[in-house]
C-alpha cells in the first residue's frame, strides 16, 4: 500500500510527459497548431523556398517551424502550405523588396529529431512504472531521468533554433518580424519538468517501500530475530 502512494502519481506524471512528447514529435505538418518557432511578418514582402529550390512562395504573413517541415501562411489569403515532409529540412527567406536573403540550414533543424527519442524512452519508463518490484521500479526511475536528460537536450535544440531564426530574420532589410516560441517549445519544457518529478517520485517511493519491507514486523527469519522493531528497544532484557 505504501508504494502505491508514490507509484501511481509517478505513473500519471510519466503518462502526461509521454503524451506531450508524442504530440511534439508529430508536429507540423500533421498537427497544424503544433510548431516550435513562429515568425510573424509585420512588414515586408517576404517569400520563402526550400534552400535547394528556385521557386519562391507567394508573399507570406507567418512562417512556422515544425519537426518534419516548415509551413507558411500566405498573405492576404491566409492559405496554409507546407514544405515536403522530411528530416532535417532547410528554408530560404527573402524580402522581395530588397536584395539579400537568409537561410535556416538543415543543421539547425536536424537536432529536433531528439524529441521522438525522448518520447520513446519516456514511454518505456511509463510501462515500467506499472510494476511494484523494486528492481523494475529502479529501472523506471532511471528511465525517467534518462528521458528527462534527452528532453533537456531537445529543449536546448529548440532554444538554439528560436535564437537563430530570430537573429537571421532580423537581418533582412526593409522588413520586420516578430519571432516567438510556439506551443511545441513550451510542451517540451513542461515534459522535462514532469519527467524530473516522475523520476523523483518513483525513486522516493521505492526507497520508502524498501524501508517498509525491511521493518515489516510480519516478516520472519534471521532479520526479525536480530531486529524486533522500534518498541523492542523498551523491552526489559531478562537476566539469567
Amino acid at each position: 500500500m505504501t508504494s502505491r502512494v508514490y507509484y501511481v502519481p509517478g505513473a500519471l506524471l510519466l503518462f502526461a510527459a509521454t503524451v506531450l512528447l508524442i504530440i511534439t514529435s508529430v508536429s507540423l505538418p500533421y498537427l497544424p497548431a503544433i510548431d516550435f518557432v513562429r515568425s510573424h511578418v509585420e512588414s515586408g514582402n517576404i517569400r520563402v523556398a526550400n534552400a535547394q529550390g528556385n521557386a519562391m512562395s507567394p508573399s507570406i504573413s507567418q512562417l512556422k517551424f515544425g519537426l518534419w517541415s516548415y509551413c507558411t501562411i500566405e498573405s492576404p489569403s491566409g492559405h496554409r502550405s507546407c514544405s515536403t515532409t522530411g528530416y532535417a529540412y532547410s528554408v530560404r527567406i527573402r524580402n522581395n523588396g530588397s536584395a539579400g536573403s537568409v537561410t535556416i540550414a538543415s543543421s539547425w533543424t536536424r537536432g529536433l529529431a531528439v524529441h521522438p527519442v525522448a518520447a520513446g524512452v519516456s514511454f518505456i519508463a511509463f510501462l515500467l512504472s506499472f510494476s511494484t518490484h523494486t528492481t523494475v521500479t529502479l529501472l523506471a526511475s532511471l528511465a525517467s531521468f534518462l528521458a528527462a536528460s534527452l528532453t533537456l537536450i531537445a529543449f536546448a535544440v529548440d532554444i538554439a533554433l528560436f535564437a537563430f531564426v530570430k537573429q537571421e530574420v532580423g537581418t533582412l532589410k526593409n522588413s520586420h518580424f516578430v519571432t516567438n516560441p510556439a506551443p511545441a517549445f513550451w510542451m517540451t519544457f513542461a515534459s522535462f519538468i514532469l519527467l524530473l518529478l516522475a523520476g523523483g517520485t518513483i525513486w522516493f517511493g521505492r526507497r520508502r517501500q524498501t524501508r517498509f519491507d525491511a521493518a515489516d514486523p510480519s516478516d520472519s527469519g534471521p532479520y526479525q530475530a536480530r531486529h524486533g522493531g522500534f518498541w523492542s528497544r523498551f523491552r526489559r532484557t531478562p537476566k539469567y
